[in-house]
C-alpha cells in the first residue's frame, strides 16, 4: 500500500510530497505519478518511488496504482482537456480497487458557477459513480494567483482586476497542500467535502494596498470593465481563451462565488491560513530589485 501523488511534479505536487515526507511518511511508501522522470529525478534520489504515467494515455494508468493505495488526484492543468484526463485516473483507480481518491476540486462544488469550475463539477459526478471512497479537496483561489505576477503591478503601479468589490479568500499554496497530506495520512476523512479558503477575505483594493505598503511604492486598483480586463491580458501574452477563464473567475469574485471562509482548511492544517500580507511581504522580498 502507497500514498499516491498525482501530477507530482507539479507546484502543488511538490509540497504534498514535502509535507509527507515532513510528517514521516517513509520515502518508500510514497509514490510519485509523472510524466517525466528525468523532472523527477530528485525525488527518486530520496527514495519516492516513480511510477510514469501521462492522463492523456489511459493505457499509461494501467497498473500505476494497487489496492489498498491512497490517491491524490491532482486536477490537470490543460483547461479543456481535463474531463477525460481525469476519467482515465478514476478508471484505473477504480480498477485497482484503491482505498481513497481524494481529489482537488474547486470552492464551491456544484454551486460554483463560472468557466473554470465546469470540469471540477463533471469529475466530482465521474468519482461519485464509481464508487471509489473519495474526499472532494475544494481548494479556493491561491494567493499565488497574483503575488506570483507582482512584477507588472510593481511596474505600473496598479492592480488591475474586473472584481468590482467582491472578495477573495484565497490561501496559500501550502496551506493547500498541507490539507491534502493531512487526509492522506489520517482517517475518518471517507465521504466528505472540505470547503477549503483561507480564514479571511480581501479585497482587491485591499491588495493593492497592501502591496503598496509592502513594496514602499504608490499602487492603486483598477477596476475595469470585463472587455478592457480581456485585452490587459492579451495584450501581457496570455492566450485569449485562458484570458477569457481569468476575467470569468473575476465575475465570479464580484458575485461573491471566491469569498467564503468555512474554516475547514485552518480545521484540517491545525493552524490559521497564511495571510495575504505575508504572501505579498515574501513576494516583493523575492522580486528582482531596480
Amino acid at each position: 500500500m502507497s500514498i499516491v501523488v498525482t501530477g507530482a511534479t507539479g507546484h502543488l505536487g511538490r509540497l504534498v510530497i514535502e509535507g509527507l515526507l515532513a510528517a514521516r511518511v517513509p520515502a518508500g511508501e510514497i509514490a510519485a505519478v509523472v510524466r517525466d522522470k528525468e523532472k523527477a529525478a530528485d525525488l527518486a534520489e530520496r527514495g519516492v518511488e516513480l511510477r510514469i504515467a501521462d492522463y492523456d494515455a489511459p493505457d499509461t494508468l494501467r497498473g500505476v496504482f494497487a489496492a489498498g493505495d491512497r490517491v491524490l488526484l491532482i486536477s490537470g492543468s490543460e483547461i479543456g482537456r481535463r474531463v477525460p484526463q481525469h476519467r482515465a485516473v478514476v478508471d484505473a483507480a477504480r480498477e485497482a480497487g484503491v482505498a481513497l481518491l481524494a481529489y482537488t476540486g474547486v470552492l464551491g462544488g456544484p454551486d460554483a458557477d463560472f468557466d473554470l469550475a465546469a470540469e471540477h463539477k463533471v469529475t466530482e459526478q465521474l468519482i461519485l459513480h464509481s464508487g471509489l471512497p473519495y474526499t472532494f479537496l475544494r481548494n479556493g483561489w491561491y494567493h499565488e494567483n497574483y503575488t506570483e505576477h507582482l512584477a507588472p503591478v510593481l511596474e505600473h503601479g496598479a492592480v488591475v482586476a474586473s472584481a468590482g468589490e467582491g472578495r477573495v479568500a484565497s490561501a496559500a499554496r501550502a496551506d493547500y497542500a498541507a490539507a491534502a497530506v493531512a487526509v492522506l495520512t489520517g482517517g475518518g476523512h471517507e465521504g466528505k467535502v472540505y470547503e477549503l479558503s483561507g480564514d479571511v477575505a480581501w479585497s482587491f483594493a485591499e491588495y493593492a494596498a497592501v502591496v503598496a505598503a509592502r513594496s514602499g511604492k504608490e499602487i492603486s486598483y483598477a477596476n475595469v470593465p470585463a472587455e478592457q480586463h480581456l485585452a490587459v491580458l492579451t495584450g501581457a501574452g496570455l492566450p485569449e481563451a485562458l484570458a477569457a477563464v481569468l476575467v470569468d473567475v473575476d465575475a465570479a469574485i464580484a458575485r461573491g462565488r471566491l469569498a467564503g471562509t468555512s474554516g475547514d482548511l485552518t480545521r484540517l492544517i491545525g493552524r490559521p491560513t497564511t495571510g495575504i500580507a505575508e504572501a505579498v511581504s515574501a513576494a516583493v522580498s523575492a522580486a528582482p530589485k531596480g
